[in-house]
């Protein structure tokens, strides 16, 4: 038969995105395709970029954060709260029916318009640092055709 095709242990690459509520990569990695999404959520909200425009210090974290089942794990939950990000993340091992899938298809868009570009879809690179800098090229496409079309 073979291997099972959920099996964890593949070899590939995952992109972690944390986008905001319109779809904007802000923060964004790579990493190995047998590792847990969980390990990137503190590493994504450290990349976030300061907010600026408004009068006063530059925000750089967000209010809440929306993350699915990949991010339950209570002490994740709690360096969240320490940072005072509320976490709206699903509970493992519940129903479906939470109703955070209306705001998490906003993250899917964005990994849907990302994946546009063959380039990442398909990884062909060996070097992770090749493959993360066209990550990063792609996260800049997809901002600027978001940007131009709300101008």
């Amino acid at each position: 038969m073979g291997p099972s095709p959920v099996d964890r242990a593949r070899p590939g690459s995952k992109h972690h995105l944390l986008v905001d509520a319109t779809g904007i990569p802000l923060a964004w990695t790579v990493t190995g395709g047998n590792r847990n999404d969980v390990t990137q959520l503190v590493p994504l909200l450290e990349r976030i970029p300061p907010v600026r425009g408004k009068v006063g210090r530059p925000r750089r974290r967000p209010q809440r954060v929306t993350a699915d089942r990949g991010y339950d794990h209570d002490k994740y939950r709690r360096e969240l709260r320490r940072r005072g990000i509320a976490p709206e993340i699903a509970r493992r091992q519940t129903k479906h029916d939470s109703g955070l899938g209306r705001a998490r298809w906003v993250v899917e868009r964005t990994f849907a318009w990302l994946h546009h570009f063959k380039r990442l879809l398909v990884r062909y690179d060996r070097r992770h640092e090749i493959h993360e800098a066209f990550l990063a090229i792609g996260c800049c496409l997809v901002s600027f055709r978001r940007l131009s079309h709300s101008l």
